[in-house]
């Protein structure tokens, strides 16, 4: 309770119905029978760590938290928003957004103003109940904190060769779809492998699961740890925001963390698919490590 859960003393023997001089006893008896174990580790402060991404991985832009457990995308909105108001995104400026639960966190805690914004999903809509995949949504919720314009994209990101004509050619999706041409920042999310994703499996066609050699994906995008396309049947249907287009993109923004994810990141910025990335320091280093052993 008190290492893992943070609970004050005072807190805990009130819980457990015990004195304070007790819980405290208990805790240094934890420690003397080596129950519990203090270790100082020798950290790299977070601007090294971004610094050292830059340089390894070609990247514009990298910013680093020391992220705390199970903080996950509402940790990394932080330095998102420094990044994007740095950015200096005048209004009439174009922000893309893609979809995924880091994308979803750091909308939960806000993005900084940026008034007269242009938002636009960065890709169709998908059959899932899932919050982390209502793109929409997102745009919405995005142009509402920002005191932007919501632009939406209603069609399905993957329709059959013959809709996706129709589709592009409906006036309110072809003025969606334009303002990708003039995208100044994009943020985006880092796909894991499907191998590693197994619970997010169901939004991938069965070719996309097959792809044993992809180390992940930006918007449905694919890629080897070299940064090398993966191609699959299908990608030629996606209404998405092209790699062309993300690769023309002032910034376009990587919003990622978990260590295992870090050849995903590698290969991401290999593939010009990202040339700016939001983490925490353990993924950092993980990719520092990754990025060592291929080297």
């Amino acid at each position: 309770m008190h290492y893992e859960s943070d609970l004050p003393q005072v807190q805990i023997a009130k819980q457990l119905g015990l004195s304070t001089a007790t819980i405290s006893r208990l805790l240094q008896r934890a420690r003397t029978e080596g129950i519990v174990r203090i270790e100082v580790r020798d950290l790299v402060v977070p601007d090294a760590l971004g610094a050292a991404l830059e340089r390894a991985l070609g990247l514009r832009r990298v910013a680093v938290i020391e992220s705390p457990p199970g903080g996950g995308g509402m940790a990394l909105a932080g330095p998102l928003g420094t990044m994007l108001k740095t950015a200096n995104m005048a209004p009439g400026a174009v922000l893309a957004l893609g979809w995924g639960r880091a994308i979803g966190g750091v909308l939960e805690a806000g993005l900084p103003p940026m008034p007269g914004v242009l938002v636009v999903p960065a890709t169709g809509g998908m059959s899932q109940h899932q919050a982390h995949f209502q793109i929409n949504e997102f745009a919405r919720v995005a142009a509402e904190q920002i005191g932007g314009t919501a632009f939406f994209l209603h069609a399905p990101v993957l329709p059959s060769a013959v809709a996706r004509e129709s589709f592009l050619a409906d006036p309110g999706i072809a003025q969606a779809v334009a303002l990708w041409d003039r995208i100044d920042v994009a943020v985006v999310g880092v796909g894991l492998p499907h191998a590693l994703n197994a619970p997010d499996a169901s939004v991938a066609t069965p070719d996309e699961q097959m792809l044993v050699d992809a180390a992940g994906d930006v918007v449905r995008h694919y890629f080897d740890v070299q940064g090398t396309p993966i191609d699959w049947e299908g990608a030629e249907r996606l209404i998405a925001v092209s790699p062309e287009q993300l690769r023309k993109a002032r910034l376009c923004i990587g919003v990622a963390s978990g260590e295992a994810k870090a050849e995903s990141i590698i290969g991401a910025a290999r593939a010009r698919l990202i040339n700016a990335l939001v983490t925490d320091a353990a993924t950092a280093q993980a990719i520092l490590d990754k990025f060592s052993a291929s080297a």
